[in-house]
């Protein structure tokens, strides 16, 4: 039974297993007691629980990042899954306690991510942009490879952001081929940075949080900070018209002020990233909530499309 997965289990199922704490956040119940509201993780999802009348001590010891076995039930609540706790507590010795054993990974190899997403560089031939995005991800190539591409939602597991920023690229270039008409160079550039500042933003793939900087500036300030950053230091006019547009791409490729950009997009290509971004992180989550639902069922509310539940049709 321990080595079923958190979706492996139907609902209504008793459930026993090892996860890993992905959050855990202590909350206030209606009768005034503490409650932990957390996210167990293993390699096939991630789900929600309770634990109702947390002592203390329970607050202190199940912390994001640790392993834990879990005993209880699966259960639906709101169409959304969940399990009801019967039993926790920490992994013993004896038992798997590497909290990357429960993290889930990126559908393709790092390697193959590296190369294919390495190529995209020789086809941005604008020295400039060149330049500037081959130095930032030498900078942060480690991060980059490895996090995750948000806290929840899309593309939120290990290599996530490297795998999300690729599968823009793969989009763009065939919409490259459809409308010859966009400069390509300037839309991979802007592609490969648009996320980059996630690695400022977000603690990593284990237990993602937000850093203090995340929190208070956000990545699309953070990733400007460090192209202009990047200019200076490799002695390029950071208010020159290239400068300019690689910057623009970044800060306006979330589309609408409501949604973080300071600025809506004003070049045919930065309205091009942010529409790929929109679809790619759209079908990223419907395809996770999709996977977990059975055929002539509809998915639980996704929060981040508006709180649609979306039907997975029967197979013919």
């Amino acid at each position: 039974m321990l080595n079923k997965r958190i979706f492996d289990y139907k609902n209504d199922e008793n459930i026993e297993l090892f996860v890993l704490i992905k959050s855990a956040e202590t909350r206030i119940a209606k009768n005034g007691k503490q409650f932990i509201a957390f996210n167990f993780s293993d390699q096939s999802g991630v789900i929600s629980a309770k634990f109702w009348d947390a002592s203390k001590e329970a607050i202190a010891t199940f912390t994001p990042g640790k392993v834990v076995y879990l005993k209880g039930k699966r259960e639906l609540y709101q169409n959304n899954p969940q399990i009801k706790i019967f039993k926790l507590r920490l992994a013993k010795e004896s038992e798997p306690q590497d909290p990357a054993l429960f993290v889930q990974k990126a559908p393709e190899k790092r390697a193959e991510i590296e190369a294919e997403l390495n190529r995209y560089l020789f086809e941005i031939t604008n020295p400039t942009w060149n330049r500037i995005v081959r130095a930032l991800l030498k900078e942060y190539q480690k991060e980059f490879f490895t996090f995750p591409a948000a806290k929840s939602n899309h593309h939120a597991y290990a290599g996530g952001l490297a795998f999300h920023t690729l599968s823009i690229l793969r989009l763009a270039k065939a919409l490259g081929t459809q409308y010859p008409q966009l400069d390509t160079s300037l839309l991979y550039a802007g592609a490969i940075l648009h996320d980059l500042g996630k690695v400022l933003e977000l603690s990593g793939p284990v237990a993602t949080s937000y850093t203090l900087a995340g929190n208070l500036l956000g990545h699309i300030v953070l990733i400007d900070e460090e192209i202009v950053k990047t200019c200076e230091r490799l002695g390029l006019a950071t208010e020159s018209e290239d400068a300019l547009l690689l910057r623009h791409m970044i800060i306006s490729h979330h589309g609408l002020l409501e949604y973080g950009s300071p600025v809506r997009p004003h070049l045919v290509e930065a309205e091009v990233l942010h529409q790929l971004d929109n679809l790619d992180a759209s079908l990223q989550m419907l395809d996770k909530s999709l996977e977990h639902t059975a055929p002539g069922e509809f998915t639980e509310r996704i929060f981040g499309m508006d709180g649609r539940n979306f039907y997975r049709p029967n197979e013919k």
